[in-house]
């Protein structure tokens, strides 16, 4: 999507009709509806959103207010895509031009209600709520701004009538600065019209394709297919705030960490920046400072600069779950800008301290080797889809440490930052991805599209100790030989924005064949064994899973690690001998990958295990999928499978072998029962 803003509607009909993998129909509405290949024409000149800022956090300097609760909604019509744009539905409050339902704020739209077409609908929604703001702000002269934590999958975003940001992809904050646009002592409307549409050009890809046969399709007639197997969400899925600042305000903090013995070095680069809106009351350039409080706010250490580094002496380090008594240490920097006369803002910005090392077989953090235990997971709840849901953060951070578990990927994109802000607090280590899944073509656009969403996503969680590892899509066609010099771009500009860290991408086409690992620093591949190949041959998963990572480490010379395997289950469904997709299958398959692993752990090389799924969660409409994917260790409403006990037991014994822990009372109990070998 283009950031021009010029007419306050859509040019329409710019789009090839060919949008990918279908026959079209010569209907200029139903080809608009695609607005990943659209050009969006807006109202005033407003910029594509990049960078969604500092998280909104309240200080001696700023004030934040939630806009989360019931939103007014309403599709626009599938046959009239354009209707919202051409009736400038953005210019007065949605129930004046139309019906409309509530809609929660944050939740995905398509499961709230009993509609069909609601859950199942392709292109543009739309969002509006009224608001107040404080009448002192004015009078204080404060900066405003407008947040949303994400907004799936294309947004335009406007206020009171003028379109203030727009912002392509979902996962994502998108930010504005409001002040000029706000009506102070009255009622603001802000409303938000979104777009779902994948296409190839999009980060994930999809495609519609056009029925023409008119025998057995009706006039106009399309589907969105997409490259990936999970429930296509849409809406306002994260919290939205509306926030203010100081006219001369912290923009941006980068803060990376080192070790020196028992010291640790923070080193900080503090971004400040002055708004355009109303008188400066600066007359030389604002000056930094920080104090650094630990984990209970007592003052430990100052600095002055906008740029420099701290030495802490005895520093409590971050160290992953089960790797410390004290994991997930965090210390705070309450960050001021101030010019002669005073502290204009304060930002308090969390810091993990602690160091990321990797060689040709080894991870380390803080110097000392790490083996990952984890998941793969999904923003996935019953209802409320991809919505953030505090109770459900807590409970899967609770079921992540019953298992022993030390970290997951966020897969298939970036998760919200309140899932990530846990994640830093309770010592679970990230493998944070981005969009880009199953991926093919490999074009410049494409490409350039890819290398922007990397940066967005660095920028948003660079300074997260949690983060261990960034990984640049989930099983792209690599197999293509464009995906070489595709994937060492990609792969570059992510190092060229963090040195700090590892960057992967998660294979699945076969090391001989295909071209993203020589781009790669860690080998991360999903394989499954006797459930997509050899179904129901268990006894050959150890040979093949050895054989497959030893390959690949010997190819590539760098530690290797498998990102998924597994198999589903349907909860309840038991067969003895263990037969396809009962509990029993699922847990032997298990078994015997643990053996595998057991093997390639002695070699040295292979630092760490992902099960796909931690939970089961949504899928499309399919025949060979009961309404959602089974592969997990707890059901949809986190409740543990066979899997789920089984795994607490293996998770547990590796960190008593690994790390030391003492187990808790009562894993394993129900070993006996089942007879869990080796563990």
């Amino acid at each position: 999507m283009t950031a021009s803003c010029l007419n306050n509607r859509p040019a329409a009909n710019v789009q090839d009709k060919q949008c990918g993998g279908g026959n079209t129909v010569e209907m200029e509405t139903y080809i608009t509806i695609a607005i990943g290949l659209l050009t969006v024409v807006l109202g005033t000149q407003c910029a594509d959103n990049t960078w969604g800022g500092l998280y909104p956090r309240e200080s001696e300097s700023r004030e934040v207010r939630s806009l989360d609760g019931l939103w007014n909604f309403r599709l626009a019509p599938l046959e009239d895509p354009e209707k919202g744009f051409r009736e400038e539905w953005y210019a007065q409050p949605l129930r004046k031009t139309g019906a409309v339902i509530s809609m929660p704020v944050p939740s995905s739209y398509n499961d709230v209600t009993q509609d069909k077409a609601l859950r199942d609908h392709i292109g543009w929604a739309w969002y509006d709520r009224t608001f107040y703001v404080p009448t002192r702000w004015q009078e204080d002269k404060q900066r405003v701004v407008l947040r949303l934590g994400s907004a799936h999958y294309n947004s335009i975003i406007y206020l009171n009538g003028v379109a203030v940001t727009s912002h392509e992809g979902g996962h994502l904050p998108i930010m504005s600065e409001i002040t000029s646009g706000l009506v102070y002592g009255q009622e603001n409307l802000v409303t938000v019209a979104i777009n779902n549409t994948l296409t190839p050009e999009t980060i994930p890809q999809g495609s519609i394709t056009y029925h023409d046969d008119l025998t057995r399709y009706p006039p106009g007639y399309f589907t969105q297919s997409y490259n990936f197997d999970f429930t296509n969400y849409a809406g306002l899925h994260r919290p939205v705030y509306v926030y203010t600042t100081p006219r001369t305000y912290i923009e941006d903090i980068f803060v990376t960490t080192d070790i020196s013995g028992t010291d640790g070095i923070i080193s900080y680069d503090i971004i400040t920046a002055t708004t355009k809106i109303g008188p400066k009351r600066l007359n030389d350039a604002p000056g930094c400072s920080m104090k650094v409080l630990d984990k209970d706010g007592s003052h430990v250490t100052s600095a002055i600069g906008c740029q420099g580094s701290i030495m802490i002496s005895n520093a409590s380090l971050w160290w992953p779950y089960l790797m410390s008594e004290d994991p997930g240490y965090l210390y705070t920097l309450k960050v001021a800008v101030s010019d002669t006369e005073g502290i204009l803002d304060v930002y308090p910005q969390k810091v993990g301290i602690r160091t990321i090392g990797w060689n040709s077989t080894t991870l380390t953090i803080n110097n000392k080797p790490v083996y990952l235990r984890g998941c793969g997971k999904h923003e996935d709840a019953d209802i409320r889809g991809k919505g953030v849901d505090y109770p459900l953060i807590v409970k899967d951070f609770s079921l992540l440490k019953w298992l022993g578990a030390n970290s997951f990927r966020t897969s298939h994109y970036p998760y919200a930052e309140e899932i990530m802000d846990m994640a830093d607090q309770e010592g679970i280590m990230v493998v944070d991805e981005c969009p880009a899944i199953g991926l093919s073509g490999f074009g410049e656009t494409l490409m350039n599209k890819h290398i922007s969403v990397m940066e967005e996503l660095v920028h948003r969680d660079r300074n997260r100790p949690s983060v261990i590892m960034w990984s640049v899509g989930n099983e792209p066609r690599s197999d293509q030989a464009a995906a070489k010099d595709y994937f060492s771009n990609v792969v570059n500009a992510t190092k060229d924005a963090d040195g700090t860290r590892p960057v992967t991408c998660v294979l699945s086409y076969d090391k001989k064949t295909e071209f993203a690992g020589s781009s790669l620093d860690i080998i991360l591949v999903n394989r499954y064994y006797s459930w997509y190949s050899d179904t129901g041959h268990l006894e050959i998963i150890k040979l093949q899973t050895v054989t497959e990572f030893t390959e690949w480490h010997e190819l590539h010379n760098k530690p290797v690690m498998i990102s998924e395997y597994g198999a589903g289950s349907m909860p309840g469904l038991h067969t003895d001998p263990a037969f396809t997709w009962s509990e029993e299958y699922q847990a032997e398959l298990m078994l015997q990958n643990f053996e595998a692993f057991d093997e390639l752990r002695k070699k040295g090389y292979f630092i760490g295990e992902m099960i796909w799924n931690f939970a089961d969660f949504a899928t499309p409409q399919e025949y060979n999928r009961p309404g959602a994917c089974m592969k997990g260790l707890f059901t949809r409403a986190r409740q543990p499978k066979l899997a789920g006990h089984l795994m607490r037991v293996h998770y547990w014994s590796l960190a008593q072998k690994i790390d030391n822990v003492t187990v808790p009372e009562g894993v394993g109990r129900l070993g006996s029962v089942y007879n869990w070998k080796n563990l």
